[in-house]
């Protein structure tokens, strides 16, 4: 009896911890990016606003030490340049949207200071027709179980 309670509980442990683990990866995003890291929680709904502008730069940056690589662009507006996170780089290469510099876009995204400058976090990038989504309404990332829903 005791042998057959202690299969048990070791069964349910693993099955418990397979879960606990299951959703850990849909908060997805390694390499920092994930929803429970600090640079996810910058994205705050309620300062998000929508900008157009010119691209000035497309560039791959690391946001925060220990991150991996990002795509940032620098945004001319009509009243500054500002730097827009889109996300990471594994993410946005495997997109459709090819944004280059001198091309106009529309960016709605949190206003949020990183560095001690202002930037956007971006949600969401109209270039024409085309739409990128990067995050809900919430802020979270499109990536977080991408791979699952290829």
């Amino acid at each position: 009896m005791a042998h057959t309670l202690a299969v048990v509980v070791t069964v349910a442990s693993t099955l418990l911890g397979s879960a606990v683990l299951g959703q850990g990866g849909a908060r997805g995003g390694g390499g920092g990016w994930g929803t429970g890291g600090p640079y996810q929680r910058l994205y705050d709904p309620t300062t998000v606003q929508t900008v157009k502008g010119e691209i000035e730069k497309v560039e791959r940056i690391t946001p925060m030490h220990g991150m991996s690589a990002g795509v940032h662009l620098i945004l001319k507006t009509e009243k500054e340049s500002i730097s827009v996170h889109l996300g990471p780089e594994w993410f946005i290469s495997n997109q459709e949207a090819n944004l280059e510099p001198k091309e106009r876009i529309e960016v709605k995204g949190s206003r949020v200071t990183i560095n001690g400058r202002p930037a956007l976090v971006a949600a969401q990038v109209v270039k024409g027709d085309q739409v990128l989504k990067l995050r809900d309404d919430d802020g979270v990332p499109m990536w977080c179980g991408w791979h699952r829903r290829q």
